[in-house]
Parts: C-alpha cells; sequence; structure tokens
C-alpha cells in the first residue's frame, strides 16, 4: 500500500533549512542579500551603498558565507561578495514581491 505522507525530513536539513531561514530574518542580511542580487560588490561599496560600518558587514558576510548564501573572490587586496544560491535569491525576491503588493 502507496504510503500518502511525505518522507520525514533528516536532522541535518531541518537544521540548515532553519539556519538559512534564520538568515534571512535578520533585516542587514537581507539588505545586503537584495543588494548583491544585482551585481557583486566589495566589502566597502557593500558599507557605504547600505550606510553600515564595515565590520558590521563583514560579519554579516561571514554568517552568510557559512551557509553558502553568498560567495568571494579575492583581487588584490580586495574582496568581492556575490550571492551563491539562486533558490534562495527567488525566495527573497519572492517575499519582497509579496509584502510590497
Amino acid at each position: 500500500m502507496k504510503n500518502d505522507f511525505p518522507d520525514e525530513l533528516d536532522e541535518e536539513t531541518l537544521l540548515t533549512v532553519s539556519q538559512i531561514f534564520k538568515a534571512l530574518g535578520d533585516p542587514t542580511r537581507i539588505r545586503i542579500l537584495h543588494l548583491l542580487s544585482e551585481r557583486e560588490f566589495s566589502v566597502n561599496e557593500i558599507a557605504e551603498s547600505l550606510k553600515l560600518q564595515q565590520s558590521t558587514v563583514s560579519h554579516q558576510l561571514r554568517t552568510l558565507k557559512n551557509l553558502r548564501l553568498v560567495k568571494y573572490r579575492r583581487e588584490g587586496t580586495s574582496f568581492y561578495y556575490s550571492h551563491d544560491d539562486e533558490h534562495v535569491m527567488n525566495i527573497l525576491e519572492q517575499t519582497i514581491d509579496h509584502a510590497t503588493h
């Protein structure tokens, strides 16, 4: 007989999903991800654009990088960040659309 219930999520998946939603629950991280949806930015450019301290931006980017939501490349002494997960960016975009209609 076919089981009509979805398979139970494993603990690792549950934890990862929970951490991603927690990351998206922070206004500063949302602002950073929204900015990175346009193009890549250096830490200084992000700080200047969002009127935040560089240390605040670096801290938030570290969290987003650990969750694999952003990636970076190094050019000389500068680090340039871009988003690293189209799925999460789609969720963010759809949520913004929902909130603004």
